[in-house]
């Protein structure tokens, strides 16, 4: 492509054209502030916060800088007084309706409209008060608040809902000053066809939109004698969960994690990645039942529960080809509370299980039918890495300060299969490492299925496998899940085998995983940086696959007998529902 050489603030650069001004001054290592911008979806040019002087040989003029392509010989100002004048006082109006009651919302600290107005100088945040609209909180979601009296409008929701999702059950009502982002008419959230996927909060740039907090219900239950409390932690988190107490983007804090775990007062801390590794066992012999006699495929993984809901509401016909397990999480639940509960002589109604998740679906999953094999939940409460983080430091604890420990046995111990469940194409690249073996009746020579590895939204591979050409697509986002989903059933398309990840990226790039910042989210690589801590984990395990999980053994030679056995369908596997779309 064809460069163009621009100034910005007197300093010559050169930029590809067709370049926006936002994205040339990035390049040139200058951030400018922006609050309705997302990279590729929602570049609207709407909030007015990006505004910067260019100069085309016609005068100086204010221009939005995430939507304004650059032009040769373009001379670009950041920072002038009428640039800061121009971006302090738009903030100022937006913050004439916005409740600001900072101290006590979720995202002080962390929100970008107040890290704004500390940039420019707003000392005085009333001065435009007028007339308000006032809104009722929104608490219908299994799993989310929506408090439009926070909302600036800015439609990152909506974008991320409509276009990364294809879901599309919130927009804009009304018009002008009475606009409003909501479900169609006015309908409340949970009783839309939304997923419970958590992008819109991951996306929010306030605390318009937050995860319902289960914090308070876990310090009852760990205060509370006569409760075993346990808690696991699912591989993502240990991926993300060092943000929130100030480390870089893609480090490991697993030891750090299961300390302060344990010093919040869990009784036992447990891996999320020991039910994964189960999940392969019982996702592969079904895997393998399909293919060799006649099953319904492709068969595609079930351990993302926003998918699982995308898929009853948007493409119920295609509930036979999930696979009947369960997500790791909900696996584990049914093991604490029936092996875990007999071997350590507890009542399972005694016992509290947590799950600490980078998922606001995980907590709508828990209250599914069909999820509770042993005559309770399955899963008590569900957490987010982000409520996770706040319970620490509410404790008191110093994060840094911790030294690295282990989890506990048996339900700590996991394989490198289990932990690269996290990424988007681990599901797949696990289950190949058993499926393979099984198979072929023999060690493979490489455990690493790179094809399926990556951050790109559809994936496709075709592996020989005992004779077989085994075709596979992996998907992540549920934009991508339905356009994989359309050439399957046009014809166009025809696999064995998919993985279906509801999130972006997959499970480190959660919704109730911490948020990034406006430049890491559109200018950085912060899902690959999250999905190395997994690989790099999965490389340094001593065992990388799941038929190899020495736990996982003695759970069926003792008590589940085989993959797939009929004690284990009861446990393990569960039913889906065909939904409406609303």
């Amino acid at each position: 492509m064809e460069n163009v050489t621009i100034k910005i603030n007197g300093v010559e650069t050169s930029v590809p054209a067709g370049t926006t001004i936002l994205e040339a001054a990035h390049m040139a290592n200058i951030e400018i502030p922006t609050l309705c911008f997302m990279k590729e979806i929602n570049a609207i040019g709407a909030c007015r916060i990006c505004m910067v002087e260019a100069n085309e040989g016609r005068g100086n003029r204010l221009v939005a800088a995430c939507v304004y392509p650059v032009s040769p010989n373009m001379q670009i100002f950041t920072n002038t007084p009428r640039v800061l004048e121009a971006r302090k006082r738009t903030l100022e109006l937006m913050l004439s309706t916005h409740e600001r009651n900072c101290l006590s919302c979720v995202r002080s600290g962390n929100c970008e409209l107040q890290q704004l107005a500390k940039d420019l100088g707003v000392e005085d945040a009333g001065i435009y008060d007028g007339v308000t609209n006032h809104y009722e909180i929104d608490g219908t979601a299994a799993h989310m608040i929506r408090d439009n009296n926070k909302c600036i409008l800015c439609r990152r929701c909506v974008a991320a809902c409509g276009i990364t999702q294809s879901v599309g059950v919130i927009g804009a009502n009304e018009r002008g000053f009475k606009t409003f982002i909501g479900s169609a008419f006015d309908m409340g959230l949970g009783e839309t066809s939304c997923v419970s996927c958590g992008q819109c909060i991951a996306v929010c740039p306030t605390g318009a939109l937050a995860e319902k907090d289960s914090t308070s219900e876990v310090l009852a239950a760990i205060a509370d004698p006569s409760k075993h409390v346990i808690v696991q932690t699912a591989p993502a988190v240990r991926a993300g969960l060092g943000e929130c107490f100030g480390y870089p983007i893609g480090t490991d804090v697993e030891g750090k994690m299961v300390a302060a775990l344990r010093r919040l007062g869990f009784d036992k801390v447990f891996d999320t990645d020991f039910a994964a590794d189960l999940t392969i066992m019982e996702e592969g012999t079904e895997f393998i039942d399909r293919l060799q006699n006649g099953g319904k495929l492709p068969l595609i993984t079930s351990c993302s529960p926003g998918w699982i809901k995308f898929c009853e509401h948007y493409y119920p016909d295609m509930t036979e080809n999930l696979s009947s397990c369960k997500s790791p999480q909900q696996m584990f639940g049914a093991v604490a509370k029936s092996y875990y509960a007999e071997k350590m002589g507890i009542d399972p109604k005694d016992m509290v299980v947590v799950s600490v998740m980078p998922c606001t679906a995980k907590k709508f999953e828990i209250g599914r039918d069909d999820q509770a094999a042993n005559g309770v939940p399955d899963v008590d409460i569900a957490l987010t890495t982000r409520e996770l983080g706040r319970m620490i430091q509410r404790a008191g604890i110093n994060f840094q300060a911790l030294l690295d420990e282990e989890f506990d046995m048996p339900l700590g111990l996991s394989t490198g299969a289990g932990v690269i469940f996290g990424a988007t194409g681990g599901v797949m690249e696990a289950a190949l490492r058993t499926v393979v073996e099984v198979l072929e009746k023999k060690e493979l020579p490489s455990l690493d299925f790179q094809e399926v590895r990556g951050m790109e939204g559809i994936k496709e591979a075709t592996y020989n496998v005992a004779g077989t050409d085994v075709k596979l697509a992996v998907a992540s986002g549920l934009a991508n899940a339905r356009m994989l989903l359309d050439k399957v059933n046009s014809g166009e398309a025809d696999y064995h085998f998919i993985e279906i990840m509801g999130c972006p990226g997959g499970c480190i790039n959660g919704g109730g995983q911490p948020h990034v910042s406006p430049a890491e989210r559109n200018f950085g690589d912060y899902r690959a940086k999250r999905a190395s801590v997994l690989y790099s984990n999965d490389a340094a395990k001593a065992v990388r696959k799941s038929h190899e999980n020495a736990g996982v053994k003695e759970l069926y030679d003792t008590y589940l007998e085989k993959p797939g056995s009929h004690k284990a369908h009861q446990l393990l596997h569960t039913t889906y529902v065909k939904r409406s779309i609303n």
